[in-house]
């Protein structure tokens, strides 16, 4: 199936839209960011930037995503309940970004967004059956579809927050995520996925000038969970609804990259018998820095891992089943050797020694950057809040 040329200028002006409106706005939500007092300080070894930057970028991006969604998608009722749910992030992710709130309120509001998102219609009521062998091609999954689609609204959201660890990293991240749904949703015809990924996509784009390394304002939790849900809200509209193999995996490795790294974590911490929610300085970009490489190129290779599981999230769509159960042990063989360098190297020591002029000038100090009041990262659910980033 194929869309046809009318339809494709439709996407790419939703793109380019949303692009100009991000791009414009950013230097307004700066400057409102300044006054507000939404501004990182750092104020501990976890951070690597030197210099008080302004937050609350994520603005822009909502903005641009709000007003192109608005002109150029048809409002049904599920749009209706994801904008809402959306909203409701992204005044939660201000507050944060200004006062640090703490985890249990957080998290409590982000269920209640992602509610707002279900009972609007995105609901996952059936998955496609990972056993290519069984007699039944897909499960239903009858009264657990809300709490499971509540759970995974939830998790992406957060997960999409924890990789904000490095200039530029969860806004790239999220462009390619994006950008891999809206080309399946375009080789599947699904016209309406198609055109709220491309003003996603567009909000990101015009916001990444001034995010990428170094930094001239970062997303702030205002940003990297507004992306998560929107993510995880249309992957729901456009994925998982296919009673075929894709329906199952394309999920999962088009947010690969943010998944992988938050269950990694999580075992990694178990593993060494600590709160699997406590802060550390070992996710996968702060591991690629310890190495040696300097934060532009860390984010260039989490962007071509990024791309490569976007790719194969293509190829699933297009592809027989043989095709995509070699691809998928490939990958998961991938994902265990990934897994098994994570937890090995868990005692590795951060070297902050930089020579003068090397050093990078911002980091996107998020929260895996921060240091928890409460003890606990911010943003995942139950992950305490993050430090004041007042003056």
């Amino acid at each position: 199936m194929t869309m046809e040329l009318p339809a494709i200028a439709k996407i790419m002006a939703a793109l380019v839209a949303a692009m100009l409106i991000s791009f414009i706005a950013t230097p307004v939500v700066k400057s409102l960011a300044q006054k507000v007092g939404a501004i990182d300080v750092p104020k501990d070894g976890r951070r690597m930037h030197d210099h008080p930057i302004a937050r609350m970028g994520g603005l822009a991006i909502f903005f641009g995503f709000l007003l192109s969604t608005l002109v150029f998608v048809p409002l049904s009722r599920p749009l209706q309940g994801m904008l809402l749910g959306g909203v409701i992030i992204v005044i939660l992710g201000v507050l944060d970004d200004i006062y640090a709130l703490p985890a249990l309120p957080k998290l409590i509001v982000q269920i209640v967004a992602a509610l707002m998102a279900v009972m609007g219609g995105n609901v996952i009521q059936v998955i496609s059956n990972p056993n290519l062998f069984s007699d039944n091609p897909y499960w239903s999954l009858g009264s657990l579809s809300i709490p499971i689609s509540v759970i995974w609204i939830v998790a992406i959201t957060n997960a999409v927050n924890l990789i904000d660890g490095l200039d530029g990293l969860a806004v790239g991240v999220a462009t390619i995520s994006s950008l891999t749904m809206l080309v399946i949703a375009m080789l599947v015809s699904e016209g309406v996925v198609a055109l709220m990924m491309a003003a996603l996509a567009g909000g990101c784009i015009g916001f990444m000038p001034y995010n990428l390394n170094p930094a001239k304002i970062f997303m702030g939790d205002t940003g990297s969970t507004f992306l998560g849900f929107i993510l995880a809200t249309v992957s729901i509209q456009g994925l998982f609804k296919f009673y075929t193999i894709i329906s199952f995996a394309v999920p999962f490795l088009m947010l690969g990259l943010p998944l992988f790294d938050t269950c990694f974590a999580i075992l990694r911490r178990v593993s060494k018998g600590q709160n699997p929610m406590a802060p550390d300085r070992s996710h996968v970009h702060h591991r690629l820095i310890d190495m040696g490489f300097n934060q532009k190129q860390a984010v260039s290779i989490l962007y071509i891992i990024s791309a490569i599981l976007g790719l194969s999230a293509v190829v699933l769509t297009t592809s027989g089943p043989l095709k995509a159960i070699v691809l998928l042990c490939a990958l998961c063989l991938a994902g265990l050797i990934a897994g098994k360098i994570s937890l090995s190297h868990g005692s590795a020591q951060p070297d902050n020694t930089q020579k003068e002029g090397e050093k990078d000038h911002a980091s996107e100090s998020h929260d895996d950057l921060r240091d928890p009041t409460g003890g606990c990262e911010d943003g995942a659910s139950g992950e305490g809040a993050g430090e004041q980033r007042r003056d």
